[in-house]
């Protein structure tokens, strides 16, 4: 043992020791896998987790959402509204030319194809520009694109709106000429580029295009126009401009055709008609004359066709032929006219296919932008944006935050989960947070704790504990002075010895002084021991501490000799210095049955932690375990509801 205490007193022991826990944390982070064994449950998420998770990213993920929301309005409040008219049109299947005739029903139905060729149409470019035209929209200002403005325009709409609400023009006509020079009006930007009128009549039919939306109603044949404009009256007006002209289109085709068909008409009539006169005048001379011997030049024009589709020579041809040849072009011709008639007594009552059977009118709200639904939007795009955020923070998060981490990472118990204790005026504030509420979850937690220590050391009437943390501020002062204020009211004789000259315990006037102290007089040291001092407000003893008795206690000598020195104490607690502060304390744990590590929820690095309690096994330091302070999870409010049936 005095070998032991020689080697922990050396400077270059400590020196190595905290090389080792530096260098062999990852073999640390390996050696901890085989003590979880194969039949160590797997992890999973589960409903306490998730509540757990959302308790703690709460406000995260609300600023998230916020954020979305300021956005959204930020987005709707400088959108320009945008008016929807709508117009309905009919398509009607024509019954073809030899079917109009036929005495029974007839059932026609245009297929998909068809519908979708009218669709087509409707959107072509060709009845863009007929309402372009017709309305004269490439010289109409109100129709312009429905992107809606750039971020620096919207910028500008806001800053300009502060402007007139807050009325200051004159002061801050310079940040407004700034705005007005770096981010110019749209119209100001298409007056300074000229383009050429191809190119403004092809931009036109793009915005056109942009602004027009064409949809079957269903399976009928009901065609449903949208249009989409700044301005209410100018998109009704394209609307039923769009309609129109299709209609007006479909005018003008079948007009187009039926001349083409008269033109075609007129024209074979004419070859039809000589034909004919030349094949009568022909067999009118050859039977005049009586001569069956009529030369092969005259009788070829006018029965050329007729001997060469029967296969016999010219100068066969016969009268009979030369007339069955002439009724037969002038049969032709008596066809062709009967046609010709009838297109030309048709073309004044052609109509279309379509018919507009819903007018347009100019919309007294605007169809964009939809408040709610972009606010809906955005609070679920920041609600998931902040989801996703705290997830990544969770995934890169290395400090303490629940019992599985403690056991899988350093293979060590998590012996309870203190909650947050708020600072009271009176008293000890945190420091006698058992004796002021001692049916709260924090009491029932140190009981826990406390039934821990009973169960260290070989010696079940005399306890030796340390109790240390990684950094100041872990809460290792609150944790002492209520486990003795605990373990005193209980009737155990109990001394706390202060290691760390800057504690709260240190610092604490009724620790710090002589104010409201009993003198013990019976077993006192006579060196050290004669400044331990009975508080009678926590039932416990204590060891006045100043900064060179902190120094001479971290002497592993010094500390064994009081040690034997406090054998009548039932129970010593002893706060070791921080670990940040330096190793010293280290080298005490040894001489103690068990040392209990404290970490604050969500601040204590696991890593420093980790380096910590390996350090203390280096050292042959029987650890406790690991107590979080200022937990924040569902796992210490389950652990409150039974913190009334806990052992007093």
């Amino acid at each position: 043992m005095a070998t032991l205490l020689d080697r922990c007193s050396s400077p270059l022991f400590l020196l190595q020791i905290w090389i080792e826990a530096m260098l062999d944390r990852p073999s640390a982070a390996i050696a901890h896998k085989p003590w979880l064994g194969a039949d160590a449950p797997q992890d999973f998420i589960s409903l306490a987790d998730v509540v757990s998770f959302a308790r703690q990213y709460l406000f995260s993920i609300l600023a998230f959402v916020v954020a979305g929301i300021v956005c959204a309005t930020f987005y709707f409040a400088t959108s320009d509204p945008v008016y929807s008219a709508r117009t309905q049109i009919l398509i009607e299947p024509k019954i073809p030319r030899n079917l109009q005739q036929q005495p029974a029903e007839v059932n026609l139905s245009l297929d998909t194809a068809q519908v979708e060729s009218q669709l087509a149409v409707l959107r072509s470019q060709k009845i863009a520009m007929m309402v372009i035209d017709d309305l004269g929209l490439m010289d109409n200002p109100t129709f312009r694109d429905l992107d809606g403005p750039t971020i620096g325009e919207r910028f500008r709409r806001v800053w300009m709106s502060i402007v007139d609400a807050g009325g200051f023009h004159a002061g801050n006509a310079a940040l407004t000429d700034f705005f007005h020079s770096v981010l110019p009006w749209p119209d100001r930007m298409e007056a300074n580029s000229p383009q050429l009128e191809s190119e403004r009549r092809r931009h036109a039919v793009e915005m056109f295009s942009d602004g027009l939306d064409v949809q079957r109603v269903g399976v009928s044949y009901a065609m449903d126009i949208t249009f989409e404009s700044q301005d209410p009256a100018l998109a009704a007006r394209i609307a039923n401009a769009t309609a129109e002209a299709f209609v007006r289109e479909q005018v003008q085709t079948t007009t187009a055709t039926a001349s083409e068909g008269i033109a075609w008409l007129e024209r074979r009539m004419r070859e039809v008609g000589d034909q004919m006169n030349r094949a009568t005048r022909v067999a009118q001379e050859f039977r005049a004359k009586h001569d069956y011997s009529i030369g092969q030049d005259e009788t070829s024009v006018a029965g050329q066709d007729l001997a060469h589709s029967e296969g016999q020579p010219t100068h066969q041809i016969t009268l009979e032929q030369l007339e069955v040849t002439a009724d037969t072009y002038r049969k032709m011709y008596e066809s062709l006219l009967a046609a010709y008639t009838n297109s030309v007594d048709q073309q004044p009552y052609l109509i279309a296919d379509a018919r507009v059977i819903t007018s347009a009118t100019s919309p007294k709200k605007a169809s964009r932008p939809r408040k709610t639904l972009i606010l809906a939007f955005g609070a679920l795009a920041g609600m998931v944006a902040g989801i996703g955020f705290a997830v990544a923070r969770r995934g890169l998060d290395r400090n303490v935050r629940t019992p599985r981490q403690i056991r899988r990472e350093l293979g060590l118990a998590c012996i309870g989960e203190l909650p947050p204790v708020s600072f009271r005026r009176g008293g000890f504030g945190r420091l006698d947070e058992v004796l002021r509420n001692p049916d709260s979850s924090f009491s029932g937690s140190l009981r826990r704790v406390k039934a821990i220590m009973g169960l260290a050391g070989a010696n079940s009437s005399r306890r030796r504990i340390g109790i240390t943390s990684v950094s100041p501020g872990d809460g290792k002062s609150t944790i002492v002075s209520n486990l003795a204020a605990l373990c005193g009211g209980a009737g155990t004789a109990t001394l706390v010895i202060n290691a760390d000259d800057k504690s709260a315990l240190a610092n604490e006037r009724l620790f710090s002084s002589d104010f409201n102290v009993i003198d013990r007089d019976s077993a006192s040291p006579k060196d050290i021991g004669k400044q331990i001092r009975f508080i009678e407000e926590t039932s416990f003893y204590y060891l006045k501490n100043d900064a060179s008795n902190s120094a001479n206690l971290l002497v592993p000598d010094n500390m064994e000799k009081l040690l034997s020195e406090v054998g009548s104490y039932s129970i010593v607690i002893v706060e070791l210095p921080p670990f940040s502060s330096g190793a010293e304390g280290l080298a005490l744990c040894p001489l103690l049955d068990g040392v209990i590590v404290v970490a604050q929820w969500g601040v204590t690095s696991l890593d420093q932690l980790e380096d910590l309690t390996q350090s203390l096994k280096n050292t042959n330091s029987s650890v406790l375990g690991v107590l979080m302070t200022r937990v924040r999870t569902v796992s210490a409010r389950r652990y409150r509801k039974r913190a009334g049936q806990a052992p007093r």
